[in-house]
């Protein structure tokens, strides 16, 4: 039976850590790398209701995207939400491991999945990571659509790929798009980026406001199909792929996960 710090070997060549920004809390953050593994839950975030089937499902690990102890933790009591989330977890025996900013940027992760999913053509990081594993890899990607399409018709991709029936949008639908600038999350601060690759559209999971209008200045379309859009659904692959590497061990996305956000 596999081990927490085997499932870590295997994320850590999916996504390895190296890639990750400095300011973020990636690896194993909670838990036993000496703890057998027989089921695993990936989601977008540790929440009560995803760390709650967890426990309710009898899983020895969970892979989650967003890092739990973001920032410093100075005191873990249940009267605070996530000391709370975090004592359940340690309780039931509950590993977590995040790999967060090295998976949006391996050479195969979410950024890269969305490039190809658009179809784009050409595909490069964004910027340039500053690692060994710098040919291939880096924050963001950018590439090219091939004939040049209206905005309309780049916006019906992006929502047929990530299953969607609506997103936001800054610029005209009749705008040409050929070079495509990629940013999931809340990649906002890529625009430069994007501005100096000359893309003419950036999809990205959301936005300031003042950055739509800086977009919008450098005459850059935005697609922003909302935070949890735009990386959920690499969860998902996510927990394809560890199934494929670890046979015998029950690996799932979360099923009570949902995106806080909601049309109303």
């Amino acid at each position: 039976m596999p081990q927490v710090s085997h499932v870590v070997d295997i994320l850590k060549q999916f996504a390895p850590l190296e890639l990750a920004e400095d300011w973020d809390n990636v690896g194993l953050l909670v838990g036993d790398p000496e703890r057998p593994v027989q089921r695993v839950m990936t989601c977008l975030t540790l929440t009560p209701a995803t760390a709650a089937e967890a426990v309710r499902e009898s899983a020895q690990l969970v892979v989650s995207h967003h890092p739990v102890m973001f920032r410093p933790v100075q005191r873990l009591t249940t009267a605070d939400p996530q000391g709370k989330l975090l004592l359940d977890l340690a309780g039931a025996g509950v590993a977590v491991y995040s790999a967060h900013t090295a998976f949006d940027s391996a050479e195969t992760g979410i950024n890269a999945h969305l490039a190809l999913g658009l179809d784009l053509h050409g595909i490069q990081p964004l910027a340039v990571a500053d690692s060994p594993h710098a040919a291939d890899v880096g924050a963001g990607r950018y590439g090219l659509v091939g004939e040049s399409v209206r905005l309309e018709e780049l916006v019906a991709r992006v929502k047929s790929f990530l299953g969607i029936p609506t997103l936001r949008v800054v610029g005209p639908d009749d705008r040409t798009v050929q070079s495509v600038a990629i940013a999931c999350g809340s990649g906002g601060s890529m625009l430069a980026h994007a501005a100096s690759r000359r893309c003419d559209c950036m999809l990205t999971g959301e936005a300031a406001f003042h950055t739509c209008l800086e977009a919008e200045a450098l005459g850059i379309s935005l697609i922003l199909p909302g935070h949890y859009a735009s990386e959920r659904f690499a969860m998902e692959a996510l927990a394809d792929y560890l199934g494929e590497q670890l046979p015998d061990v029950r690996v799932w996305a979360s099923q009570d996960e949902r995106d806080p956000l909601r049309q109303a």
